[in-house]
């Protein structure tokens, strides 16, 4: 399909720099994919329209304070983003994207800017790869590092004088994070929010569970490839980002169980954000009787007409025009890649008209069957 099928005018006054207050408060469009029904209320209605049995599957990655901010020894500042560790460099290696660093050496060292008082604190630049270098860090990322919100979100603040400060961060830390969100023994973590998760708070997630909701944690790794834009003419030629998967030994045998209470008639499989769609139908099909966890790589593009296997429902925020994120909702939508792309631009339309706030901290959408 075409690209600029997924192109929107967007009204900047409807992203969101900060989220709801609570969290639940914020707005939900229900959509149905089959009467194609519209209705409007908010995410603290989610228990409304979720029944005993159904499986709602969470992304459980933390996000780490990837961004960093430094300056060379000239005065210059730099600043970007740790996108995944590098054993090969050592302890505290890492390839990262930096801006304003071309005429970096190879052994410069830069001094950072943290948000914790830590003492001195640097950077090595150890090489270049690709678009990218490779650095090592000297101290541990979660003293050096800042929340990596998204450079729309950092660019409405800054339009409107908004501070970026260390109280800021300490508000973003929390706010830019899950109820949910584990450390894993398995994975680094994220470098981006699930951001649908970030609308589950403890009380709604509590509330869900008492009315018979199994709620089911996987974790996908989320890289800034997410959030790419798709620069081809066609969609399918996009080169999709790499990003591992990890679903823990506890939650293969909940999702098992939830599957085949599904194919039975007997509750849906409800998943929280993209990337729990993705994980789920990137998901291998392994032999059940193995134990352990399982553990994969996922290049997984959804573009209008894929076959979903084990998704029924998706809960997940209002995206970025002519990304993958928006792709995958298309297609969700409806099985035929125009009609997808129509119903997409038409709920999308609603949602300006009605003036639900859009991406990272915005209002969501609950697509049900």
């Amino acid at each position: 399909m075409r690209t600029d099928g997924l192109d929107y005018p967007l009204d900047e006054s409807l992203v969101a720099t900060h989220p709801a207050e609570p969290r639940e408060a914020a707005r939900l469009m229900v959509v149905s994919r089959a009467s194609g029904e519209v209705l409007h209320a908010t995410v603290g209605d989610l228990p409304r329209f979720l029944s005993a049995g159904d499986a709602m599957v969470v992304n459980a990655t933390r996000v780490i304070p990837a961004r960093i901010k430094a300056r060379r020894a000239t005065g210059a500042r730099v600043d970007g983003l740790l996108v995944e560790p590098r054993s090969e460099l050592g302890a505290g290696g890492w390839f990262a994207l930096l801006r304003n660093a071309k005429k970096a050496a190879i052994g410069e060292r830069l001094v950072l800017e943290t948000p914790l008082p830590t003492g001195e604190a640097s950077l090595e630049i150890a090489g270049r790869e690709a678009e990218g270098y490779l650095v090592r860090l000297g101290a541990a990322v979660d003293a050096i590092g800042w929340t990596p919100l998204p450079p729309y979100i950092r660019k409405a603040r800054e339009q409107a004088g908004e501070r970026d400060d260390a109280a800021v961060e300490a508000r973003d830390r929390r706010d830019y994070q899950t109820s949910f969100a584990v450390a894993s023994p398995r994975l680094g973590g994220s470098v981006a929010a699930p951001t649908a998760g970030l609308h589950l708070t403890g009380s709604l997630r509590a509330e869900l569970a008492t009315r018979g909701v199994r709620e089911i944690p996987v974790e996908l790794e989320v890289g800034m490839g997410t959030f790419k834009p798709v620069e081809v003419e066609r969609i399918e030629d996009h080169p999709m980002h790499r990003e591992r998967c990890l679903v823990p030994a506890a939650s293969r045998a909940a999702l098992a169980e939830a599957l085949a209470a599904r194919a039975a008639g007997r509750g849906r499989i409800v998943a929280v954000g993209t990337t729990s769609v993705r994980t789920l139908e990137s998901m291998p099909e392994a032999d059940a009787e193995l134990p352990g966890d399982l553990a994969w790589d996922t290049r997984l593009l959804i573009t209008p007409g894929f076959r979903f296997r084990r998704v029924d429902a998706i809960l997940t925020n209002f995206h970025l025009p002519r990304s993958t994120l928006l792709a995958l909702v298309a297609a969700f939508l409806d099985g035929d890649p125009a009609r997808a792309v129509e119903r997409l631009r038409g709920l999308y339309a609603i949602a300006r008209r009605e003036r639900y706030r859009h991406y990272s901290f915005g209002d969501a959408m609950l697509i049900l069957p």
